[in-house]
């Protein structure tokens, strides 16, 4: 998980453009969009993580930077 990648994804791409790339990539296809990663794990990672953050924006009203914070805080507490 890269932040740098998912924090660009969040900037650049609406949530319905992630949420084709999400499909895409679990249907084993190509992306419309260039999404950054080793794998399409990584991909998928970054893609679901970007949908996420977008969405909290949305129903939180919160800025870019809360709203990734947040979500690495979830990350962090779920893995300790």
């Amino acid at each position: 998980m890269k932040l740098a990648v998912i924090k660009k994804l969040a900037e650049t791409q609406k949530i319905d453009e992630l949420r084709k790339a999400e499909d895409a990539i679990l249907n084993e296809e190509v992306p419309a969009i260039e999404i950054e990663g080793e794998d399409e794990g990584e991909q998928l990672t970054h893609v679901i993580a970007a949908i996420q953050i977008l969405s909290d924006m949305e129903t939180q009203g919160s800025d870019l930077r809360t709203a990734l914070r947040a979500y690495t805080e979830r990350v962090r507490n779920s893995i300790s």
